[in-house]
């Protein structure tokens, strides 16, 4: 190409032309994430209390607050548009792809705030150094001042039925200890809605039963049934992105963080699924659930949140 045609096209011509890749090439399991989702979702967390008034249980367990709420939830993904190079000095060079994202929270019952957090997922490629296969990494920051960096890998499954969810702990359990089997008992009676208690929210919307409260995924659960058994919608496909931070990842903790609500492991569950309706209209929903220990008075909280979001967009 001679100067003058060089100078008529511009550099920004010259850019545009290079060939792009397609986003299953570059993206791998985040393909479907960019757009716009948006649907319910459930928190629990039991919360230390700084209250003279209930200073915790006779035996040393420390006071807590049950802070349960109905979540409208919101969550915008985005591509990178253009490939991050990481470095090798042991290895050659890799280049990951990935998405950013904002995910808004707000009370479903009030209306107000009650969560932001910005983030990014990246597909990462296989490497030698360190001897890994393709991966996905999460890394997200929270106000409170919390950042995590969780790495995990991708499950693919075709369905035609309801999959089988395991349960989400919220028992809590001792510092060093490991989360009890399901069917544990909870011997806070913050968590025992049959047992009057000052110490968690109200009041309280009555879709948040002892059963959710046992086990938040009995939300998911029940989309689906009522997708399946009742609308006559069938699951086709879904991909689950299965991360957490344990190992070479880390949540990273403001030092106030660190001193009164440590938290320790995060570990979640992002499945894309898609439905099919009975005309034949397909759609994506993003079912997730999320488990972040937190520490304080030598014990571990389970604060488990999960949610299903349609791409609206």
């Amino acid at each position: 190409m001679d100067d003058d045609v060089k100078g008529k096209i511009g550099v920004q011509g010259l850019r545009a032309s290079r060939p792009r890749h397609a986003a299953t090439d570059t993206l791998g399991a985040l393909q479907d994430l960019p757009g716009f989702w948006e649907g319910p979702g459930f928190s629990l967390i039991a919360r230390p209390s700084f209250d003279p008034d209930h200073p915790g249980g006779t035996d040393g367990r420390p006071a807590i607050f049950l802070q349960l709420n109905l979540l409208e939830e919101m969550i915008e993904f985005r591509a990178i548009g253009s490939p991050v190079v990481n470095r090798g000095s042991v290895q050659e060079d890799i280049v990951v792809y990935g998405v950013t994202y904002l995910h808004r929270v707000t009370d479903a019952t009030i209306g107000g705030a009650l969560h932001i957090e910005p983030g990014m997922w990246l597909n990462i490629p296989e490497t030698h150094a360190p001897d890994a296969k393709p991966s996905i990494a999460r890394l997200a920051t929270i106000p409170h001042g919390n950042a995590i960096c969780a790495v995990g890998f991708v499950q693919h499954a075709e369905f035609d039925r309801i999959p089988q969810i395991p349960p989400a702990n919220t028992v809590p359990f001792p510092v060093g200890g490991t989360a009890p089997p399901p069917g544990t008992k909870n011997h806070y009676a913050e968590f025992d809605l049959s047992i009057p208690n000052g110490q968690r929210t109200a009041p309280l919307p009555p879709q948040i039963t002892q059963a959710l409260i046992d086990d938040p995924i009995q939300m998911l659960r029940d989309v689906l049934d009522r997708q399946v058994n009742s609308e006559g919608k069938t699951l086709k496909k879904i991909t689950r992105l299965i991360t957490d931070t344990q190992g070479a990842a880390q949540v990273a903790n403001l030092p106030y963080i660190t001193a009164n609500a440590n938290a320790v492991d995060v570990q979640s569950v992002f499945a894309i699924e898609e439905v099919v309706d009975p005309n034949g209209f397909e759609f994506l929903q993003l079912q997730y659930v999320q488990t972040a220990l937190l520490q304080f008075g030598g014990m571990c909280f389970p604060h488990v949140t999960v949610g299903t979001l349609i791409k609206a967009f």
